[in-house]
């Protein structure tokens, strides 16, 4: 029998998303029993067992589904000539994606860039909070979670290194300069990300889309980026802008993992 919660805890402490099997109901005769539990790497590495045969096989490809997605799946399957398997018994299992949480790099060390992260503290998202700006962490107070990066304007590949991209990416881009906002989106539109946010107006928007149609070659321009960022819940202080922001970035998040 694996020790699940040392095993867990592992996987965890190294940063390696996991999918955890755990059968939740049995009828009729079947290979495994209720808690039966089976944990799925995204190489296809496999510790314990709900079975084995056609309903691992599977469980397995279904596994692959929740890591790729980032949600929680229910099962169930009978156990008929489909499987190769005369029980005829069935089987019903949960399957919990795991060290997935959502990360957020923020450009943009400003008010509303510094408030949104001070009202992140607590909720599932880690925090990445990116500058340009020589020395300007030395004079913040940020929570020790939030991750920082001082990177090059003059370098723009410092900028990319500093991201994760992938399907549990978030960035947002509020630098001091449109031209860096520019960049920043231009490369962002080039890679993985489930959410793609820039701080302006509609003009700017508009603004940006005719240039990265025109200029960067990107046929889509703006489509994919959310711009005003912020739910439409009035106020206009940093704070307020922050709280929108945020409301906005957890729906996103809590509406992909309820899918």
């Amino acid at each position: 029998m694996n020790n699940w919660i040392e095993l867990l805890s592992e996987f965890k402490r190294k940063h390696t998303p996991v999918a955890f099997i755990t059968v939740t109901k049995c009828l009729g005769s079947t290979p495994c029993v209720v808690g039966s539990r089976m944990l799925v790497t995204k190489d296809k590495q496999i510790y314990g067992t709900i079975g084995g045969g056609k309903l691992e096989f599977k469980a397995t490809d279904e596994a692959m589904l929740a890591l790729d997605e980032n949600r929680i799946i229910e099962s169930s399957y009978t156990l008929g000539p489909e499987f190769e398997q005369c029980c005829g018994g069935k089987v019903e299992f949960m399957i919990e994606p795991m060290n997935q949480s959502p990360e957020l790099f923020l450009f943009g060390a400003g008010h509303i860039g510094i408030e949104i992260v001070k009202l992140l503290e607590g909720t599932p998202f880690k925090v990445n909070l990116i500058d340009s700006r020589e020395n300007w962490f030395s004079n913040l107070d940020l929570n020790e979670s939030v991750i920082t990066h001082q990177v090059s304007e003059t370098d723009f590949k410092t900028f990319k290194d500093a991201v994760k991209w992938g399907t549990n990416c978030y960035v947002l881009v509020l630098t001091h300069n449109h031209a860096i906002d520019f960049d920043i989106i231009s490369m962002a539109l080039q890679n993985e990300t489930k959410f793609l946010g820039l701080i302006g107006s509609k003009t700017k928007k508009v603004r940006f889309n005719n240039m990265l149609i025109k200029e960067m070659n990107i046929p889509e321009g703006m489509t994919n980026v959310v711009c005003p960022i912020g739910l439409d819940i009035g106020g206009d202080t940093p704070k307020e802008i922050a709280i929108s922001v945020v409301a906005q970035l957890l729906q996103v998040h809590y509406k992909s993992v309820a899918k």
